[in-house]
């Protein structure tokens, strides 16, 4: 009973340590604009600037595209104009499927969810 227990003790220790060789760096980078007298509100997110790169896990580069894709959403309307998504896995640029660095060029909500505060 004990070795079963130490065993399974042992594999379960073992799971995060796989995992986390297999976890790659997607580096996000953003860039905002913001909607007329709202930079405040909209750089917000990036501590206050109107770019930052925010470090997400990825397990390959198909998956660093997803996030990226998944950043430009927005749902500050009257807050944030537009962003700008460029990405980055294990320290080597990524972009889109067509070769589009702006993740943000491709991303299917674009038109109902950019340039709605003008």
């Amino acid at each position: 009973m004990r070795k079963i227990i130490g065993t399974t003790l042992a594999v379960i220790m073992l799971i995060p340590a796989s995992y986390a060789a297999n976890a790659g760096e997607c580096a996000v980078n953003y860039v905002r604009t913001a909607c007329a007298g709202q930079e405040e509100t909209s750089f917000k997110k990036c501590d206050g600037e109107k770019e930052c790169t925010k470090l997400k896990t990825a397990s390959s580069v198909e998956e660093c595209r997803k996030v990226a894709t998944e950043s430009c959403s927005n749902s500050r309307l009257d807050i944030t104009k537009s962003k700008v998504i460029t990405a980055k896995f294990e320290g080597e640029a990524i972009q889109t499927a067509s070769g589009k660095d702006d993740f943000c060029l491709e991303y299917k909500n674009r038109s109902a969810e950019f340039y709605q505060c003008d």
